[in-house]
């Protein structure tokens, strides 16, 4: 295990952002398990913080967070030295309190246990994600791949690769469109296959009872809406279940 961390992580120019992922992981569990200890009202875990009656949500921390963690890392030069691995890992903690309340920033209103509060986890896996297939040495949009063709042919590679993307996620599949960032044939795939019903890409290229989105309709209770369950299970085991009351 040593010498893997050393070849893989160390060696390869990863640890800063190996911390940051340790870190962001570790921060969301705690404080989702925080959350849930207090949505319990469990007696021995602490509340939240309501410093003179004013309930102070963990994204304030996660902000605090972000800037001694961002700028501490700007201002090391030495980028394999503990103190980058340090600044990295609390700017990791402070995106992950941030994160875990995106639905909240995103509607300022408090919606953490609603429906609409779902976004947050969302938010937080495609994170997961993306920071992992980094650490497994994958670049965004096929840069590697295209390092040795010249300007114009990176520049084709980048830009074909981004279109094929944007049209995924413009179809409503956010996990092919995420993935095919790093994995151009994903979004190739995802750009082809009919889009989700209720996308943009579908209200606006898909005419109301038309045999497309007769298709796409089928398609989302066929396949689409099982796996959304599966997903909302895992969802819920890991972050808790949402209320009506939020």
């Amino acid at each position: 295990m040593g010498d893997w961390f050393t070849r893989e992580i160390a060696d390869a120019g990863r640890l800063r952002l190996f911390c940051f992922f340790v870190a962001f992981i570790a921060a969301f569990l705690f404080i989702r398990f925080s959350v849930r200890m207090i949505r319990r009202q469990v007696r021995w875990w602490p509340g939240n913080v309501t410093p003179g009656g004013r309930h102070i949500h963990h994204v304030v921390f996660g902000l605090v967070f972000m800037c001694v963690g961002g700028v501490g890392g700007l201002a090391i030069t030495d980028d394999s030295s503990g103190w980058a691995a340090g600044a990295a890992a609390v700017f990791g903690a402070g995106t992950a309190l941030v994160l875990d309340e995106f639905a909240l920033v995103l509607h300022l209103q408090d919606v953490y246990w609603s429906e609409q509060g779902r976004l947050s986890v969302e938010v937080v896996f495609i994170m997961i994600a993306l920071c992992g297939l980094m650490l497994l040495g994958l670049r965004p949009l096929g840069v590697d791949d295209a390092a040795g063709d010249g300007l114009w042919g990176i520049a084709a590679v980048l830009l074909f690769n981004l279109c094929v993307a944007v049209i995924a996620l413009l179809k409503g599949k956010v996990w092919t469109g995420v993935i095919g960032l790093f994995i151009g044939l994903v979004a190739i795939v995802g750009a082809i296959r009919l889009a989700r019903p209720d996308s943009p890409w579908a209200r606006r290229r898909y005419a109301e009872g038309s045999r497309k989105e007769r298709r796409a309709l089928t398609r989302e209770r066929r396949y689409r809406l099982p796996v959304q369950r599966l997903g909302d299970r895992l969802s819920d085991l890991i972050a808790g279940r949402p209320s009506s009351k939020g």
